[in-house]
């Protein structure tokens, strides 16, 4: 695929911010589990955050390309850093973005693009992971609030989440016609947050359940009126996908980095191992997996920018760019023999980030079921 001159300058633009200033970060980050607040302010100063949120609401304007290559190359150096920005600039904004209503658009999604405000979303449940239609959730209208009540798990910055766009089931008669969706704001009595989840890897994005006890929500907070919270949901994730397997392509292509260098500097038998043939057949398969993964991913972007639903192409980018992740990461670390078990190697924290990839935003088996689901049509 070719690239405009403004999206070639894009990823020489965010490939400078990672040099300055991830440098040594992904390794502090993994360790403390948190992104600096002043990390967080460049992301948004940058319009890292924002993207593809109208000037208008503060983001940058851009096209679904455009992010794609913000999450793949900053991914390839921070996969908790790319995890923080899709979670505020694909799952919290597109909701407010496709659905919300003047009002909400300027209080919530400006700041969110600004970096005012940290957004997050909520539909994972115990009970319900991907099955979106699922939902426990409830919502009941008294007078000018709705009661939520319910609990959501694995909200990627609830922690620090301002609010949270949250499914909700408002008349259980109907099945997934009957779930809503609203915008819920930590501030409001009822509202509570789990324990800091401890995760296998990007471990520097805050990860924690949703309590909902008795939050009193203002009906103006209603997204995209009553019985349209399935809809929401599932049109956010099929966009969203783009930028996890985005994410997923730049956690396989940093995976891939790692394992060139260090070929090329690990003698064994009084020559380098990128001597060995066997070494050069397995970087050859990585990188043809990586140039393949990264075809799909932006097929997915450039669908979604000429105004087409991306839903086939994103499940089939997210489906593969995750897949190839994890071999590639696992394929790393083998190259990289006894050393890459050892936290002193930026590999070892690859492969354990690499593993979300096939498991958030729909599993590779939910991905493979849509994609069937296309296919039967």
């Amino acid at each position: 695929m070719k690239f405009t001159k403004e999206q070639e300058l894009l990823r020489q633009n965010v490939r400078e911010f990672v040099k300055n200033e991830l440098a040594t970060y992904p390794d502090h980050v993994d360790e403390t589990g948190e992104i600096p607040k002043d990390v967080m302010y460049k992301l948004a100063k940058y319009q890292f955050i924002g993207p593809i949120i109208p000037r208008k609401y503060g983001g940058a304007g851009a096209d679904y390309v455009s992010y794609a290559i913000i999450m793949e190359e900053i991914a390839r150096r921070c996969a908790s850093t790319s995890t923080y920005i899709t979670a505020g600039a694909s799952l919290a904004a597109l909701p407010l973005l496709n659905f919300g209503t003047e009002e909400q658009k300027m209080k919530y999604l400006k700041p969110l693009a600004l970096g005012e405000k940290i957004g997050c979303f909520g539909l994972t449940e115990p009970g319900a992971g991907s099955d979106a239609g699922a939902t426990a959730t409830t919502a009941k209208l008294e007078g000018d609030y709705y009661i939520l009540n319910g609990r959501k798990c694995f909200i990627t910055n609830a922690p620090m989440a301002d609010f949270a766009i949250i499914s909700a089931v408002t008349d259980k008669t109907k099945g997934t016609k009957g779930i809503s969706t609203f915008i819920v704001e930590s501030s409001y009595e009822g509202w509570s947050v789990g324990a800091h989840e401890n995760k296998m890897g990007i471990r520097g994005t805050q990860t924690s359940d949703i309590v909902l006890d008795n939050v009193k929500v203002p009906k103006e907070n209603l997204l995209g009126g009553e019985g349209n919270g399935f809809k929401i949901m599932l049109n956010t994730l099929d966009s969203g996908r783009i930028g996890v397997a985005a994410q997923a392509l730049g956690i396989a292509q940093g995976a891939l980095d790692e394992a060139t260098k260090y070929v090329k500097e690990r003698v064994q038998f009084g020559r380098t191992l990128s001597k060995f043939q066997n070494t050069q057949f397995t970087l050859a398969q990585m990188a043809t997996k990586v140039q393949a993964a990264r075809l799909l991913v932006y097929d997915a972007a450039k669908t979604k920018d000429l105004g087409e639903k991306p839903g086939l192409q994103s499940s089939m980018a997210k489906y593969y760019a995750a897949e190839v992740a994890n071999e590639v990461a696992y394929a790393a670390l083998q190259l990289h023999g006894g050393y890459g078990y050892i936290k002193d190697y930026p590999i070892e924290r690859i492969y354990r980030d690499a593993r979300i990839t096939s498991i958030y935003e729909g599993t590779s088996q939910v991905q493979q079921m849509v994609i069937a689901g296309y296919v039967l049509k």
